[in-house]
């Protein structure tokens, strides 16, 4: 039984590395190579154009900035304002119960884009990278995980630090995040991966090219059709252009490559962050 399982399982995880591998295989094809074949799984001459084309563009590699900046910018003020509002949370404030039912309301029942598009202007913060940041700073969800792990840290913890003359700022910093490290690495990859992957907002929001996140250069690339548009018209001439087929395989490898570098350094924190609020026995 066991080693039909493995098979299983293996199955299951070639079936998912398949569309890596053909990206991967049709970003290095040749102009022949794919005129010629209709599903390409080997290329038979490895070229390097899409990615020269691509890496090339001033555009791609300032939204790459732009996208790194806003992820670990953005990761790092969700840690900050969910875990200190989590904590918060565990302590006695008055209202909070009423805080707690504003923020299980705010999962059932969203403002809209409408709505959120002018909170967002009035504010000040279209057309700049803070719409991206601000408006998403607090997860509901996570903050409410968030808050039932600071629960689960021994009592006496906290209150043998308020013996010793210790405030709610040296008890948060000293205790509570050295041992929360599981939870915030989790939580942070949850947060850098939607910040990575988001380009609604930044098409909702951005209207200068030049702060245009990856995935919205992305989104012009694969979806529009229109890479030379969305890299800014660099080639010097139409023909220099690689097949539209390899720059966007190839874009999309560019632009899913370093989420996935920064997931194993992650991943032993990680499995224990994803066991949050199981039943221990």
């Amino acid at each position: 039984m066991e080693v039909i399982n493995n098979i299983i399982l293996l199955l299951i995880a070639l079936t998912m590395l398949f569309p890596f591998f053909y990206i991967f295989s049709v970003s290095f094809s040749s102009v022949s190579d794919v005129l010629n074949s209709e599903f390409l799984l080997w290329p038979k001459e490895w070229v390097t154009d899409a990615y020269s084309y691509i890496l090339g563009s001033d555009q791609f590699i300032r939204s790459l900035f732009v996208t790194v900046y806003i992820t670990v910018v953005g990761t790092f003020v969700n840690l900050v304002f969910t875990s200190t509002m989590a904590y918060t949370l565990t302590r006695n404030i008055i209202g909070q119960r009423t805080i707690m039912f504003l923020v299980l309301f705010t999962i059932l029942f969203s403002a809209g884009m409408i709505p959120t598009y002018m909170i967002v202007k009035e504010t000040g913060l279209l057309n700049s990278l803070w719409a991206l940041i601000i408006p998403v700073a607090i997860s509901p969800f996570n903050l409410i995980i968030m808050t039932q792990f600071f629960k689960g840290i021994p009592e006496e913890l906290t209150e043998a630090a308020l013996i010793d003359g210790a405030n709610d700022i040296q008890i948060f910093s000293k205790i509570i995040l050295p041992l929360s490290k599981p939870a915030l690495a989790a939580f942070g990859l949850f947060y850098a991966v939607g910040h990575w992957n988001s380009y609604f907002t930044g098409v909702l929001y951005l209207n200068d090219p030049a702060k245009w996140p990856i995935q919205v250069i992305l989104r012009q690339i694969v979806i529009v059709n229109e890479p030379n548009a969305a890299l800014g018209g660099h080639a010097a001439m139409l023909e220099a252009i690689p097949p539209p087929e390899t720059v966007q395989m190839a874009a999309i490898l560019l632009a899913t490559l370093p989420i996935l570098i920064v997931y194993p350094f992650l991943q032993k924190h990680f499995a224990k962050g994803v066991m949050l609020g199981s039943v221990k026995g």
